[in-house]
């Protein structure tokens, strides 16, 4: 067990985080990675509908009594999702961490907020890490070119990337996709 600032804030055991994927993060995985003591996320896009989505969130409760969230990522689309709709599942399912990603979360913070929700935003970049602090998330997750699937990226490292964010952030942080050295997974575990 490992405590840090990151664990702390979301009841786990270990500062390790399973982000939300498409199509994986379902709730199998999400409540193995709870179980384990860290922390899990439902992809709430994988679900077709925030019907759907709901009832993951029960699946998930039913096979953990640990922390565990929901990964919402706003994409830059002609249609948009449900988003209001999905939000409503999330908070109706009592769910207390939502990892967002994509585009600039701000809009749907108070709401979040209002519900005792914490927010883990992806950043790609020190600057966006900078902004989701300044906007009110809770805690970001680095993002550096290791990691893939994630816009955005400027091709830095979490070796360059990490130490950075170390550097800046007031805020906790998580590293995602690899740490390249020492310098990189103590600047992960000091903030986060």
């Amino acid at each position: 067990m490992i405590k840090t600032r990151f664990t702390e804030m979301f009841g786990i055991k270990h500062p390790i985080v399973q982000g939300g994927m498409q199509w994986v993060g379902r709730a199998e995985l999400t409540s193995a990675v709870a179980n384990a003591g860290a922390l899990g996320f439902i992809t709430a896009l994988t679900q077709p509908t925030p019907d759907d989505l709901r009832k993951e969130i029960q699946r998930c409760r039913d096979m953990t009594d640990k922390p565990f969230g929901v990964n919402l990522t706003f994409l830059p689309v002609l249609t948009a999702p449900d988003y209001p709709g999905y939000i409503k599942a999330i908070i109706e399912g009592g769910v207390k961490a939502v990892e967002t990603a994509g585009n600039n979360p701000q809009k749907w913070l108070p709401v979040l907020k209002e519900h005792g929700i914490k927010v883990i935003h992806k950043c790609t970049s020190v600057r966006h890490s900078l902004k989701a602090e300044a906007i009110g998330c809770d805690a970001v997750s680095v993002d550096g070119f290791e990691c893939g699937g994630h816009p955005g990226e400027d091709d830095v490292p979490n070796f360059i990337l990490l130490p950075r964010a170390a550097d800046e952030l007031k805020i906790p942080f998580v590293a995602s996709g690899g740490m390249a050295d020492g310098r990189s997974l103590v600047a992960a575990l000091a903030l986060g």
